[in-house]
This record gives C-alpha cells, structure tokens and sequence, in this order.
C-alpha cells in the first residue's frame, strides 16, 4: 500500500491502521515497508508526534 502524501490524510491512515492492526508504530513501518524516521519527519513537520502510550499520531 502507498501512503498518501498529503499530512492530514497520511496522520489519518496512519493512526487507523495503528489502531486496527499494529501493537506500535515499528510493526506498521515494518509491514509496510515505510522509513519510520521519514514517517515521523513528515508528521512533525505537519505539527505532529508518535505518542508510544497511546499508539498514535497526536498534536503537538
């Protein structure tokens, strides 16, 4: 699966997959072939973080 480039819609599809289907953000990278440091720098840039406790992409 290609992740969409636009942030809000990528922050979307990113923490519904987590929810749904990945116990942390390295199994989701993993299964899907994605940079988490990239993923991650993409959203920060967006204005948000991976908050590990709550398994999503959250507001700074």
């Amino acid at each position: 699966m290609t992740l969409p480039n636009d942030p809000l819609l990528l922050m979307s599809v990113v923490n519904t997959k987590l929810r749904d289907f990945y116990k942390d953000l390295d199994a989701l990278c993993d299964d899907l072939n994605e940079n988490r440091a990239a993923l991650e720098a993409k959203l920060a840039a967006a204005g948000y973080v991976y908050d590990e406790a709550r398994n999503q992409f959250v507001r700074r």
